[in-house]
């Protein structure tokens, strides 16, 4: 049962970090691409904690519990670095779009 539910939020995670990658691409602003591609960052950090988590459901095993941790370690430091990213760049964002209007 746990095993659909995080298939679903890998699933979720990727369309998130493909979306803001779009988004990314087909902005002209720069603060806004930097802005996009950290939220990207923070979908992708989350696909990895929930790969993680994944692993150690389906292979419960001492190998299993030690990739899936090395995952989720990853994963967590790599989302909290684009949460803050994002947030310090979102700062600046609307300053940006009003002074390109």
């Amino acid at each position: 049962m746990f095993n659909i539910i995080f298939v679903a939020l890998i699933i979720l995670s990727f369309v998130a970090y493909f979306y803001f990658k779009t988004k990314q691409f087909r902005s002209v602003l720069p603060i806004r691409k930097k802005w996009y591609k950290a939220q990207a960052g923070v979908a992708l950090g989350c696909f990895i904690v929930f790969f993680g988590i994944n692993t150690c459901i389906i292979y419960p095993t001492l190998v299993g519990f030690l990739i899936g941790a090395v995952f989720i370690l990853v994963g967590l430091l790599y989302a909290n670095a684009q949460y803050k990213r994002a947030r310090h760049e979102g700062q600046f964002v609307k300053e940006e779009f009003e002074l390109n209007k």
